[in-house]
């Protein structure tokens, strides 16, 4: 078997030999024999000594001398064995000075016991002699060799002493001597047995240690490709969603300021349009590279924020110190003279615009510092571009519009101001939609839109989040499930949602009320938000899966709890964020992607990738054998009105590409 072991660890280590496996076994093994030596000796030095009363049994008249040599062997060998040990000496050189001082405590005793006039009783007394050869073999750990001489020894002492000192009969000589061969042959097999499943064990070991290395190594490899932006090198908006929580730790819990710079390409659109995209490519990472060093001398951390925006977090004292890092860098960015002739201002170089927030004592959650460094950089940009902007929170225009859409949103349902598009989920492979996904929309009262990223996380800190979804599912079953428009319609549920005690129980009396099956509405649980795995959650989640709904995690990979939520609960659907497909521009970006179907196809759940916008973005989906797709290319979202008109145009149009040309450029 070990021979087997070692062939195991040799594959998965191929430099090292049988010969060098067992060199190291004995490295490895060298403190823990001598330890082992140790306790063995000083315990079989006690039995040594407690056996005296054996002698003043057996052969009570020489008592005197058979435990003074006792003492004077006992003591002896752990004054050397503990002078061997103090002086560091190898396990093998303890070994054998243990051994010694069996044979000589054995040797000894015969010598002194062999004085007796009872020499019947000696005669059969000396059978103990056995002991000292079992314990050689069986109670000490030594190696096979030295357990062998030992008991060897041990054995040739019994039949010298046996024919020279015992007065008894040949045949019992001669019985006496094959019950101590036996003993020999049986107690050396058995020490050999033991010697070689140490050494099993210590192989099993090993391969279990490089194993283990060997999965932390991939463990840190995947870590390290899940955290790295596949283009840039630099971290990706995951690990940089991380380190700002971090950042924000210190921050609540030692006042630890820190600024957050939101970095864009100005007008890199253009640039990708009359460039390519492969020289886009080019720019963006020799931009990267520059930022990083300019962050790096200021002692910040830079990764790429999603596009062609960047994001540096700054251990600044001031906003006066993430002014100059903003000003490095544009200064920088303009030094790399990175030619860009088809700007809309002149300008004929790449430049950036950059955005700065810090924190303050007024600064509630992370969010704000991101949200602050956003209009920053909008601000920026509406100044011309090629310039810095620091947050002011006395600047008048800074002034949040949360308050008016917080107001507008409690109306919203009474003014019909929220209304419902529908975004096509299609399967390329049937030409069939097998769902559509209900997008929320917002108008202020004079009817300009509010994007859902504005409204949706007031509407979750304000509460009004909850009247909204169920106006959604109430509608969704209403005009699309019960009419029989679509077969499946998924709705986004907030984790608010789910937490709100009642809320399956209303789904299920919406269901209900119109006559539709569970299995025809979805609820999306989205990745990105920072959602508590909390057993409310998951008792909520579980009752919707009850009254037969199907449940789909939205934006896998872009948020910290996905895997989590794969091990939890078993998913319907599984939608990929659109990044990961926007990527696959570079071949590592299509690793990363593959591997997420891969781990995903294991799981045994239907996948589906979101951020469709390109015939090779559908091409390529199919070449991994992805059947369900969305997005603009797919559909783009429309009301239920224009649902079944748009569903039958876009299956002519997506089956042949040729048309769906034309019917872009309205012929």
């Amino acid at each position: 078997m070990h021979v087997l072991a070692e062939t195991a660890v040799a594959t998965m280590r191929p430099s090292l030999s049988p010969e060098q496996l067992r060199c190291l076994y004995k490295q490895k093994s060298e403190s823990g024999r001598k330890r082992a030596t140790r306790n063995g000796l000083w315990i079989a030095v006690a039995f040594y000594l407690a056996y005296s009363f054996t002698d003043y049994l057996f052969i009570s008249d020489v008592v005197q001398y058979t435990i003074a040599g006792r003492l004077a062997v006992g003591v002896g060998s752990l004054c050397i064995l503990e002078l061997l040990l103090y002086r560091n000496a190898k396990a093998d050189t303890v070994d054998m000075a243990a051994a010694v001082s069996v044979l000589a405590a054995y040797l000894v005793w015969l010598l002194t016991a062999q004085m007796t006039t009872i020499k019947d009783a000696f005669s059969y007394y000396m059978v103990f002699g056995a002991i000292f050869m079992m314990s050689v073999n069986l109670f000490f750990s030594f190696r096979f060799p030295v357990a062998l001489a030992a008991s060897a020894t041990n054995m040739l002492i019994f039949i010298v002493a046996l024919y020279l000192f015992a007065p008894m009969l040949l045949l019992h000589k001669l019985i006496l001597g094959a019950f101590c061969i036996s003993c020999f042959i049986f107690t050396s097999y058995v020490n050999l047995q033991l010697n070689r499943e140490r050494y099993k064990v210590f192989l099993n070991a090993l391969e279990a240690s490089l194993q283990q290395a060997a999965a932390d190594e991939r463990g840190k490899a995947l870590l390290q490709l899940s955290n790295t932006d596949s283009l840039t090198g630099l971290e990706n908006r995951r690990a940089i969603d991380q380190r700002l929580r971090d950042y924000w730790e210190r921050w609540q819990d030692h006042r630890v300021p820190f600024a957050v710079l939101l970095i864009d390409v100005d007008y890199f659109k253009h640039y990708n349009d009359y460039y390519g995209h492969q020289e886009g490519d080019r720019c963006l990472v020799a931009v990267s590279h520059l930022l990083q060093s300019v962050a790096s001398s200021f002692g910040s951390i830079i990764g790429r924020y999603g596009g062609e925006e960047f994001i540096v977090i700054a251990p600044m004292q001031d906003s006066e110190s993430a002014t100059e890092l903003a000003e490095a860098m544009c200064v920088g960015v303009r030094a790399l003279v990175w030619p860009h002739e088809h700007r809309r201002d002149g300008t004929s170089v790449i430049t950036v615009s950059v955005g700065v927030s810090y924190t303050r004592e007024q600064t509630k959650q992370v969010d704000k510092v991101i949200h602050e460094a956003d209009r920053a950089l909008y601000a920026a940009k509406a100044t011309g571009r090629d310039t810095l902007v620091v947050f002011d929170p006395e600047d008048p225009q800074s002034n949040d519009d949360s308050e008016d859409i917080a107001a507008t949103l409690k109306i919203a349902l009474e003014h019909g101001l929220v209304s419902l598009v529908y975004q096509p989920i299609r399967n390329v492979q049937t030409g069939k939609t097998d769902a559509v996904e209900a997008l929320m929309r917002l108008a202020m009262l004079d009817g300009t839109p509010v994007s859902p990223g504005k409204f949706i996380p007031v509407a979750e800190r304000t509460g009004s989040i909850i009247e909204l979804g169920r106006w959604a599912i109430r509608t969704v079953c209403r005009d699309l499930l019960a009419t029989d428009l679509v077969q499946v319609v998924s709705v986004n549920v907030s984790p608010i949602e789910l937490k709100v005690p009642g809320f399956a129980g209303y789904v299920a009396a919406t269901l209900a009320e119109f006559d539709v099956t569970g299995a025809r509405l979805a609820f999306e649980i989205t990745e990105g938000v920072e959602l508590e795995i909390d057993k409310d959650v998951v008792r909520c989640i579980s009752d919707l899966r009850k009254l037969g709904a199907q449940v789909w995690l939205d934006d896998f990979g872009t948020g910290f709890a996905g895997l989590s939520w794969l091990r939890l609960i078993e998913f319907d659907t599984v939608k990929i964020d659109r990044s990961f497909l926007h990527d696959c521009n570079t071949e590592r970006g299509k690793r990363m992607l593959l591997d997420i179907i891969t781990l995903l196809r294991n799981r045994g759940v239907k996948i589906l990738v979101e951020g469709v916008e390109t015939i090779e973005h559908q091409r390529l989906m199919q070449q991994y054998g992805i059947s369900q797709l969305q997005g603009y290319y797919i559909g783009r979202p429309a009301p239920a009105s224009q649902l079944e008109a748009d569903n039958v145009l876009r299956f002519s149009t997506i089956r042949n590409p040729d048309s769906r040309r034309l019917f872009r450029n309205g012929l």
